[in-house]
C-alpha cells in the first residue's frame, strides 16, 4: 500500500543539517528573474556580492540547494511515484531576516494526511534553526498525490482566504523566461517534470512545467518590489496554494490588495485568459 496513515501520520523525518552561501542566494534570485534590469539598484540588492538581501522564499530551497538527483516521495508509511505528485501549498514564517550565508538544522514531521477520494494530500511541518539554536524559519507544505486516495481517511478542511471586494491596489506583470525551469532546477529541484518533455507528457502535461516553488518565489519578489519598496526584510511570512500550472515563457499577472498587516494576492497566467497559477496568497508583514 503506497500510503499507510497509521505509520505515516506524525512520523518524524530524518533531521537535516545544511549550509548556504551568498552565491547560492544570488543564484536563487537569478532563477526567479532578479537582475532583469541590471542597472536597477533595487534589483542589484538581490545580487550584491557578499551581502545580498534574501527573500524569505529562499527557505524553500536552502536545505537541498546542492542536490543533483531527482527527489523521491518516500517517507515512513509513504511511497509514491514522483510522476503522480504535484505541490499543493506552501507556507513559510521567518523569525528574523535570513542571513546571506549560514548553517542550519531542520526537523520535519508528517503533520496531516487527508483522503480526497481520487488523491491524497500529505502535509509536512518543519522548523529550522541556526546551529546556535536560534530559530530561523518554520514551514508548512502539502503535496497532492493523484490516484493515492481511497484509503479511508478524513477529507480534511478546505481553507480559503477571500480577496477584498474592490479593485487591487497594485497589478504587475512578470514575464518568465523560456528557460526559467532549467535555471530554477539549479537550485536543487531536479524533478524531471520541469526539464524532460517525455516525463512531462507521461505525467499528463504537454510540456515541462515551471516549478510551483519558482512561481511562489517570483510572486513574493513581485510583491516586495511593487509594494514594500524592494525590502525583503519587511516580509514576515508568505503562503500560497498552487492553483494551476505555469509553462516557462508565460507571463504572470500579480494582483495585490493591501491590508493593515498583510497583503492579499492572486497570480494568473496572462496568455491563458488569466488562468489561475497561485491562489489564497497572503504575505504577512514582519513586526516592526
Amino acid at each position: 500500500m503506497p500510503i499507510d496513515p497509521t505509520v505515516a501520520l506524525g512520523a518524524d523525518l530524518p533531521a537535516e543539517e545544511f549550509s548556504w552561501t551568498a552565491s547560492d542566494v544570488q543564484l536563487y534570485h537569478l532563477a526567479l528573474g532578479a537582475g532583469a534590469d541590471p542597472s536597477s539598484h533595487r534589483e542589484l540588492r538581490y545580487l550584491t556580492d557578499g551581502n545580498p538581501q534574501v527573500l524569505p522564499t529562499f527557505s524553500t530551497v536552502a536545505s537541498r540547494f546542492h542536490a543533483t538527483e531527482a527527489p523521491s516521495v518516500s517517507f515512513p508509511g509513504v511511497d509514491i511515484d514522483l510522476a503522480k505528485v504535484v505541490h499543493g501549498s506552501q507556507e513559510v514564517t521567518v523569525h528574523r531576516p535570513i542571513p546571506p550565508e549560514g548553517k542550519a538544522r531542520t526537523a520535519t514531521r508528517i503533520a496531516e494526511i487527508w483522503d480526497k477520494g481520487k488523491a491524497a494530500v500529505i502535509v509536512q511541518e518543519s522548523t529550522t534553526s541556526g546551529l546556535d539554536g536560534d530559530p530561523l524559519w518554520t514551514a508548512r507544505s502539502s503535496i497532492f498525490a493523484r490516484g493515492e486516495g481511497g484509503f479511508g481517511g478524513e477529507r480534511g478542511p478546505s481553507e480559503t482566504h477571500p480577496i477584498p471586494e474592490r479593485a487591487p491596489d497594485s497589478v504587475t506583470e512578470i514575464p518568465t523566461l523560456p528557460q526559467q525551469a532549467l535555471l530554477y532546477r539549479m537550485c536543487g529541484d531536479r524533478n524531471p517534470l520541469h526539464s524532460d518533455p517525455d516525463f512531462a507528457k507521461a505525467a499528463g502535461f504537454p510540456a515541462p512545467i515551471l516549478h510551483g516553488l519558482c512561481t511562489y518565489g517570483v510572486v513574493c519578489k513581485a510583491a516586495v518590489d511593487a509594494v514594500l519598496d524592494g525590502d525583503a526584510g519587511r516580509v514576515g511570512g508568505f503562503r500560497a496554494r498552487f492553483a494551476g500550472v505555469v509553462f516557462p515563457g508565460e507571463t504572470l499577472r500579480v494582483s495585490i490588495w493591501r491590508n493593515d498587516d498583510s497583503l492579499a494576492m492572486t497570480a494568473t497566467v496572462v496568455e491563458r485568459d488569466d488562468a489561475p497559477a497561485l491562489s489564497d496568497v497572503v504575505l504577512t508583514l514582519a513586526r516592526s
